[in-house]
This record gives C-alpha cells, structure tokens and sequence, in this order.
C-alpha cells in the first residue's frame, strides 16, 4: 500500500469530511507528514529518535533508535491480529 491508498482507506475508514467527525484526505495527508515525514521535513517519530527517545503507539508497537539505525518492534495487538489471534 503506498501513501496515496493509506491515505484513501483512513479517510474511508474515519467516513467523509464533516460527518461523523471525518478528516479530508489533504487533512489525513498533512497528519501522516507531519508524523512520518517527508523527504524535505523529518517528522515527529525522526526527530525523537535522533533525541534518543523511544516513541509508543498503543498497542501497534514501538520505534526507537539502535546506533543511529530506527527499529520497530509490533505491539501485542498488531502481533495478535496478523497472527489470526484477534480478540
């Protein structure tokens, strides 16, 4: 999946702008960016690494900094979820 259909399913998935308290994709857009990221702007998770900070996500898991290289580890509920375990 890349951006452009990440940003089409959350935006399905919260329902169209201005009902039920949905978000336009150019909303949906600027949040990813500022989380993740661009290519010009590091975003929110980049900038804590490089401070040394461990970013958490609930239950979808973890990013932190090894060395200067980024390491995800899955929460328990994505772990469980992609495993079929689902609660």
């Amino acid at each position: 999946m890349d951006k452009a259909r990440l940003i089409k399913a959350a935006a399905e998935s919260l329902g169209r702008h201005g009902e039920d308290g949905g978000l336009s994709p150019e909303e949906i857009e600027r949040v990813l960016d500022a989380v993740f990221g661009t290519v010009e702007r590091p975003g929110a998770i980049a900038q804590a690494l490089r401070s040394g900070q461990t970013v958490s996500v609930g239950s979808f898991g973890s990013f932190r900094s090894d060395d200067g290289t980024p390491v995800f580890r899955p929460g328990t509920a994505l772990s469980e979820f992609l495993q079929g375990q689902v609660r």
